[in-house]
């Protein structure tokens, strides 16, 4: 396996992020600290959360992902050993809401005590907040670099025309420019990306981490009639899903699993990986097993057929 460079930053990753989102949630303390433990252990380099994980969940507020990590982290001796990506801008608290400067400032604060490290090697704006002035949301990000308390910067779910004139200002007027984009991405959900935003990450080279790689399980190939919705908290998901393109990407993916013997999961993944612009897809895991199951794809080279059938298939 060869490591990636992220963007025109100095990182280096393996070809595979993990999803820190179940952690704290549908993975509790024994399962989260040993799929982070297989996933460093099979090569994997950066693994990536939000201070919004998982206030989704009833009694919870936000930050158990980064606290579960920031145990493990403690426990494990591991910090220097992996790239610790994670967010602000949908966890309203101290300082304000959304992108607001003081809320930055004080979201950091906050995120580096739960993960008990001193730096976060990719600090993303969350989402998109037009009420605050792209220069101030830079300047906010740009303290936090000069502080040594953030590597690199990034943004998820922005519009091609905002990434554009983030970045055109923060050449303009020297502010820190936004390295990394992180869209929803996968075989069965690409409008979001593909298009402009991917031409622009590719002439900008702006390294592109996708998330939903596998749409929430689907592509793991255990969602194939309204049957098998009841499987998981995400089964509600999958019955749009299934009406749109996903009976023919899962006969695609069927097709290249007997010709190669990779799994729907590795496929899925491989397929993304292969992709212009994209350096790796994040995708999460509540148990070793299903780690094993997605490390393989880091190494998995589908043929520009197989690719292609993929791609079309998912159009």
């Amino acid at each position: 396996m060869t490591l990636r460079r992220l963007g025109s930053t100095d990182l280096k990753i393996a070809p595979l992020v993990l999803g820190g989102n179940v952690f704290g949630w549908t993975a509790d303390r024994a399962a989260s600290f040993a799929v982070l433990d297989a996933f460093v252990a099979g090569g994997g380099t950066m693994i990536d959360t939000a201070d919004v994980y998982s206030a989704w969940v009833d009694g919870h507020q936000g930050g158990e992902s980064e606290t579960m990590i920031g145990e493990w982290l403690k426990a494990s001796g591991k910090r220097d050993d992996v790239l610790i990506a994670t967010k602000v801008g949908m966890l309203p608290g101290e300082g304000g809401e959304k992108l607001a400067p003081a809320r930055i400032a004080a979201a950091a604060e906050a995120s580096l005590k739960r993960l008990g490290t001193d730096r976060i090697d990719l600090y993303y704006a969350h989402q998109d907040d037009d009420a605050v002035p792209q220069d101030e949301v830079l300047t906010a990000f740009g303290k936090l670099v000069d502080a040594g308390k953030v590597r690199v910067i990034g943004a998820s779910n922005f519009h091609a025309a905002r990434l554009k004139s983030a970045v055109d200002l923060a050449k303009a007027d020297g502010l820190p420019r936004y390295h990394v984009l992180q869209p929803e991405y996968n075989l069965v959900s690409r409008h979001k990306f593909e298009g402009e935003l991917q031409d622009y990450c590719v002439a900008e080279n702006i390294g592109v981490l996708p998330y939903y790689g596998l749409a929430s399980g689907f592509l793991t190939g255990k969602y194939r009639s309204p049957d098998d919705f009841g499987q998981s908290v995400r089964g509600g998901r999958m019955a749009d899903v299934l009406a749109g393109n996903g009976k023919p990407v899962l006969a695609a993916m069927d097709a290249i699993a007997e010709q190669t013997g990779a799994t729907l999961a590795q496929i899925a993944l491989a397929w993304l990986i292969a992709q212009p612009g994209v350096t790796a897809p994040i995708a999460s895991a509540t148990s070793v097993k299903q780690i094993e199951d997605l490390m393989p794809a880091m190494t998995l080279e589908l043929t520009d057929a197989q690719l292609e059938s993929l791609t079309n298939a998912g159009a």
